[in-house]
């Protein structure tokens, strides 16, 4: 058993990102906070930060948040990951989004689909395992965003066939998922801090060292993006016109 234990607990480490960029142009107040630059057009700004942890999921105590963390795999484990988009101080009324990637994406699902059920066939929400079984959501807080939150099989798979929630590339084998907060945000006194969508991060304890072995680089990349309110009669005209910024 001890044997089998250490084969497990092999020494792979993963890094697993909260990205910022900003795009921008003439006509829309546009911005994404980056690791290294912040840049803004108009008064539309925001920061994405997480816990600074060790390797084994610990907060750090103490410590400021960061944009980056590496972390050791282990199956059974649940490691700190509290992804935190504020509205600066200054912006404007704005939409909100946060855009979840996972890289790896076919491993990552074989990874996440439990064993035990394997064998009965599709289910048709295979793509939205790496939610189901790894993503800890922060139940309190999911009414806030809308997104792919799984709680009903059904939503779950309309919505992955949805381009608004979620996008598969299969060139660079990635998962996107898309989550949207409910409300404008404005913070004109001062900045606010939207209710984190999720905490932490589980790898399930069927995981194998094989399965470990095939995640080399692997990534959970983690980019919150926001555009004015002013000009757009609804969010999804607004996130139309990022697209295209």
């Amino acid at each position: 058993m001890k044997t089998r234990r250490n084969a497990l607990l092999l020494s792979f480490c993963a890094v697993l990102l909260v990205v910022a960029s900003v795009f921008g142009t003439v006509a829309y107040m546009t911005s994404k906070d980056e690791v290294k630059n912040t840049f803004t057009v108009g008064k539309v700004a925001i920061n994405l930060d997480e816990a600074k942890v060790t390797e084994d999921g610990k907060p750090v105590e103490g410590a400021d948040r960061v944009k980056e963390n590496s972390y050791k795999l282990v199956p059974g484990l649940t490691y700190t990951k509290d992804p935190m988009v504020t509205v600066l101080d200054g912006s404007e009324a704005s939409y909100v989004r946060m855009k979840v990637t996972f890289n790896n994406a076919r491993t990552i699902i074989d990874m996440c689909t439990d064993p035990e059920f394997a064998e009965d066939g599709p289910t048709g929400v295979e793509e939205a395992y790496p939610l189901i079984r790894m993503v800890n959501f922060v139940e309190a807080n999911a009414m806030k965003w809308d997104g792919i939150i799984p709680d009903n099989m059904v939503d779950t798979e309309e919505m992955l066939a949805n381009a608004k929630y979620f996008s598969y590339d299969k060139e660079a084998d990635t998962l996107t998922y898309y989550f949207y907060y409910n409300e404008t945000v404005a913070a004109p006194n001062g900045d606010v801090a939207l209710p984190v969508l999720f905490d932490s991060i589980t790898v399930q304890n069927w995981v194998t060292g094989d399965q470990l072995k095939e995640l080399d680089g692997f990534q959970i990349n983690v980019e919150a993006e926001a555009i004015q309110a002013a000009g757009f009669d609804k969010a999804e005209d607004a996130w139309a016109a990022f697209a295209q910024a």
